[in-house]
């Protein structure tokens, strides 16, 4: 097949569909899953934080998936390890050690799904010309949030209308997860025949090992010489700090039974409310911060989307107070709230882009986003021992006074007051 004659729309939307689905089964279905099957919040947080850690040290390994073999390689291999893993995790949730034998499992989707992340990203480069690039950053943008809502959303619904039909919730996680698993073996099927074959795509003969750790060390060293490195730091580990808790801790309030302080949802109805309504909010927060950014630039809109990732949790505040009936007041509350989240997150995305500028951007974009999972994974650690001591009401109470935090880091950051802003023709 010539490279021509594969458009650019016949993989690009499948492989971004394909990088978000492992990181939503890693990070977000196993928290669910694990509190369908009776684990304890504080065991939730705790193993599934742990679980950021490949996205936390991927710039350590990301050098060698520029020197061993092609990009398109990874990205079909990693897919296929990716659906094992996913099948693994459904062969273990039947047993009677599935808590065990399921996390080491995910494991292995996590550091496949992480690497997968750095091939598909290069090889993305490398099969497109710059103007296809910058045409079709929206449309793997789009399909990577399609693969939440797929993910959080139907796969969860799918398992909930399972453990309503058959009444055995580890049979029916582990269909939805050989479900995914068949999902991934087709998309990498799918690559194997439709991906093109870039000349530019191809291992590196020239560097040495010696070579390698030099220029290795050197990349690392400029990244903490840059100006305000100290603040930028503490900005990448604290301006998600309260998010960080909070994201662990939403889903078991809201499958947690009234009489401990939950909102007691289905699993169906959790695919529906954190899975899909709440994604969609996300999603529009973020793409309305974009558009606001790119017309008054970061300088301009960093106090508000401070702001608006902040307040907006006040949201969990009340619902875990009032515990409403309504369904649909607590569909507006995790709207509402995630739609902050995604607004007030641009203004991170954007900070790291303008940090991470100037030689060796690449590289130290990814060491950005190391910190940005230690952000989310330390303090998500500790989050689950700490609801349960404080019980949900004070817990998100605690998060409220966490985005001082948040304000505090933001008020150090220095930015340039034209960038990100479209300058006029």
């Amino acid at each position: 097949m010539k490279n021509k004659q594969v458009s650019p729309w016949a993989w690009v939307p499948t492989l971004y569909f394909a990088q978000g689905l492992p990181y939503v089964a890693v990070m977000t279905i196993s928290v669910i899953m694990y509190k369908r099957l009776g684990i304890s919040n504080t065991d939730i947080a705790l193993y599934t934080s742990w679980l950021y850690l490949p996205w936390v040290i991927k710039p350590f390994w990301s050098p060698f998936v520029d020197l061993l073999k092609t990009k398109r390689w990874w990205v079909v291999t990693m897919q296929m390890l990716v659906g094992a893993g996913l099948a693994g995790v459904a062969f273990t949730l039947p047993t009677d050690f599935f808590f065990q034998a399921s996390l080491a499992v995910f494991w292995l989707v996590a550091f496949s799904s992480a690497t997968h992340d750095i091939a598909a990203d290069g090889y993305y480069m490398l099969a497109l010309e710059p103007h296809e690039q910058a045409f079709f950053v929206g449309i793997r943008s789009t399909f990577y949030r399609i693969s939440t809502i797929a993910g959080q959303g139907i796969l969860v619904m799918i398992a909930g209308a399972l453990e309503t039909s058959t009444g055995k919730i580890p049979m029916s996680w582990s269909i939805t997860f050989f479900i995914m698993a068949g999902l991934f073996i087709a998309f990498c099927l799918y690559h194997k025949f439709i991906l093109p074959k870039p000349a530019s795509d191809k291992p590196s003969v020239t560097v040495t090992a010696s070579n390698l750790m030099k220029e290795f060390f050197a990349t690392f060293a400029s990244f903490f010489k840059k100006k305000q490195v100290a603040i930028a730091i503490l900005f990448m580990l604290f301006y998600r700090f309260p998010e960080a808790q909070l994201v662990k801790l939403i889903t078991p309030f809201l499958i947690d039974p009234r009489e401990v302080g939950g909102l007691g949802l289905t699993t169906t109805e959790i695919g529906l409310t954190y899975g899909t309504i709440g994604i969609i909010g996300l999603t529009i927060g973020g793409i309305l911060g974009g558009i606001l950014a790119s017309r008054g630039g970061l300088k301009k809109w960093l106090w508000p989307m401070a702001l608006i990732i902040s307040l907006p949790n006040i949201a969990f505040v009340y619902l875990a107070s009032v515990q409403p009936e309504s369904f649909w007041v607590i569909n507006l509350c995790v709207f509402i709230e995630q739609f902050g989240y995604g607004f007030g997150f641009t203004a991170y995305m954007l900070y790291m882009i303008y940090f991470s500028d100037g030689e060796h951007k690449t590289a130290h974009y990814a060491i950005c986003t190391a910190f940005m999972a230690l952000g989310m994974m330390l303090p998500g650690m500790a989050a689950g021992w700490l609801q349960e001591q404080l019980g949900y009401e004070n817990f998100f109470i605690w998060v409220m006074i966490c985005c001082i935090g948040t304000l505090v880091v933001t008020a150090f950051l220095k930015v340039d007051p034209n960038f990100a802003k479209k300058q006029k023709e």
